[in-house]
């Protein structure tokens, strides 16, 4: 870590332009990264060179591409998004802004992930599934069916165990970005 937003200036005086937001919390994420996209900064995106991506995916700004992981053919990768180790994106994936492919997870073709959606280490997502933006997938989960917007699910198969509401996170300019969960189930 370089420092907080009190090094900015110090940053940009020294001609720093482009950055890099790698931490796991997806909202926080994206907050970051558009906090520093509004003081003029570029961001980075990141491929490490033994991860294996097919020539024609799409990869936005500010992503983050681990050893280990594979991209197949025509798959989009939204801005700031984190494929994590060993992980794999199937060919025709679509997966939105801010979102977390956590290590060992694995999407077969055609699978939709929304924005700031988080998918466990060791999951396996069916073909074409779609889950929704805001979604939490838990660790080794069978995902056979969508999964709506906000939604925490898990086990095997991936059954919705409860909704997720976003914690105020206007306190600070850059937010918590933390997620607390309703006590009912879904």
């Amino acid at each position: 870590m370089l420092g907080g937003r009190e090094t900015l200036d110090s940053l940009w005086q020294r001609e720093v332009r482009t950055m890099i937001v790698g931490f796991g919390n997806c909202h926080a994420r994206l907050k970051v990264a558009r906090f520093l996209r509004e003081r003029g900064f570029l961001l980075a995106t990141a491929v490490h060179p033994r991860a294996t991506v097919a020539a024609d995916v799409s990869i936005g700004a500010g992503s983050v591409i681990v050893a280990g992981s594979v991209i197949n053919p025509a798959a989009a990768i939204g801005e700031n998004v984190i494929i994590n180790t060993g992980s794999s994106v199937d060919h025709e994936c679509v997966i939105g802004d801010g979102v977390h492919i956590a290590p060992g997870a694995h999407l077969a073709a055609g699978v939709t992930v929304g924005r700031c959606s988080w998918v466990g280490i060791g999951s396996v997502v069916r073909e074409g599934v779609h889950i929704g933006t805001d979604v939490m997938i838990g660790a080794g989960s069978v995902v056979l069916d969508d999964i709506p917007d906000g939604a925490l699910a898990y086990g095997v198969p991936a059954r919705v165990v409860r909704q997720l509401v976003r914690a105020d996170d206007r306190a600070t300019p850059l937010g918590s970005g933390k997620l607390e969960t309703e006590s009912k189930t879904v």
